[in-house]
């Protein structure tokens, strides 16, 4: 992997890159759709590319463990040739799927033990182990194991929590120089900082991966329920010490505002499958404020999704049309609603790096910051 920092916004600390992976170059700042089982829920592939303009999109390693597992994968030449994507992936470790199984999962030094959510059936996952298995998938981008903690968490198991995430770390380093890739082209590996919403701890940990000097580096244990302020207050101590040279990737961010002022923090790529799981609930996000579509209000309203077009789904389709669609219990109003959410989010990534380029990202952003934070 190579990055390349092209400047750094004169008023805040948002960056905009580039980073090469063997399967392409991704723009900074980038988000980064979710296809946790080898598909961006709704979302054609072609329509990805095409009509939304992901650049990298993500896969889990927890759900393609489980399913279709990892013989599958490596008769299939790896999760690309699986799916069809000609473009970067990126794999999470499934630490946050372990931290979202805490009635069925038992953590230990050696690894979790944890209980498929499809059938019951019992499971170990060791740093070792994850590391194998994102072998098999071949991702581009590769996550350390790590454990995500809830909020709020005591002290002393954050400060726990989080040496044993680095512990894990240095054994999924070691495992790696043992276990070459399988398809032909080199992977990279992220370590995760950790500490809760502890100064202190997130200290300690953004310190010690950053020792590590990994070609990239997630800030992972945030967006689980803690205030906005406490996030972006984690956020920018984090980034003030991991190295500049390298990417930032904030787990799990976000809302488009979320995204926004995290970018202003010094954060380049993010994730999260609130602009898709939202859309099949019939929440839109546009570049006015954000809508329920199934309001009554837009009944009649024949308008474009988004007045700026930003996909061709927003200029196609009315909002007339689309809530009739939901009303009607149609599955086409959710994968236009996905088109649209996902296309969103790209021109706002996309639309921030042009702003941070030209030099005047700040005063862009509170001004977008206000339209879309908006109830329409």
């Amino acid at each position: 992997m190579k990055f390349t920092l092209e400047k750094t916004d004169p008023a805040s600390k948002a960056r905009a890159g580039i980073i090469e992976l063997p399967h392409g170059r991704i723009e900074t700042p980038i988000f980064m759709p979710v296809g946790t089982v080898g598909t961006v829920k709704a979302v054609h592939q072609r329509e990805l590319k095409d009509d939304i303009g992901a650049q990298i999109i993500l896969g889990n390693t927890y759900h393609l463990y489980l399913r279709p597992g990892t013989d599958i994968l490596e008769k299939a030449g790896g999760l690309h040739r699986f799916m069809n994507w000609d473009r970067p992936i990126l794999t999470d470790s499934g630490g946050f799927q372990v931290y979202s199984l805490a009635t069925t999962r038992k953590i230990k030094e050696e690894g979790v033990r944890f209980k498929s959510h499809i059938d019951g059936s019992y499971h170990f996952f060791s740093p070792e182990r994850v590391m194998e298995i994102q072998r098999s998938i071949g991702a581009d981008i590769i996550m350390a194991f790590d454990e995500c903690t809830d909020w709020p968490v005591d002290y002393e198991y954050a400060r726990k929590s989080m040496e044993m995430t680095h512990r894990w770390l240095d054994r999924c380093i070691a495992h790696l120089d043992k276990v070459p890739p399988k398809y032909g082209y080199e992977q990279t590996l992220f370590p995760i900082v950790q500490g809760s919403t502890y100064k202190d701890l997130r200290i300690r940990s953004a310190e010690y991966i950053a020792s590590k000097n990994a070609e990239g580096n997630a800030i992972g244990g945030l967006s689980v329920g803690e205030p906005a302020e406490l996030m972006y207050e984690m956020t920018e101590i984090v980034c003030d010490i991991l190295p500049a040279d390298k990417p930032r990737y904030l787990m799990g961010v976000g809302t488009p505002v979320n995204i926004l002022e995290s970018i202003a923090l010094g954060v380049d790529m993010f994730d999260c499958v609130m602009p898709t799981r939202n859309a099949r609930n019939a929440m839109l996000f546009t570049s006015e404020g954000i809508i329920n579509i199934r309001n009554a209000k837009w009944k009649d309203d024949f308008s474009p999704l988004d007045p700026l077009g930003i996909t061709f789904v927003d200029t196609q389709y009315s909002k007339a049309y689309l809530r009739h669609l939901f009303t009607a219990n149609e599955i086409l109003a959710k994968q236009i609603a996905s088109i649209h959410n996902l296309g969103f989010y790209l021109w706002l990534v996309r639309e921030a790096r042009k702003h941070i380029l030209a030099g005047d990202f700040v005063p862009w952003k509170n001004e977008t910051v206000r339209k879309i934070s908006r109830r329409l």
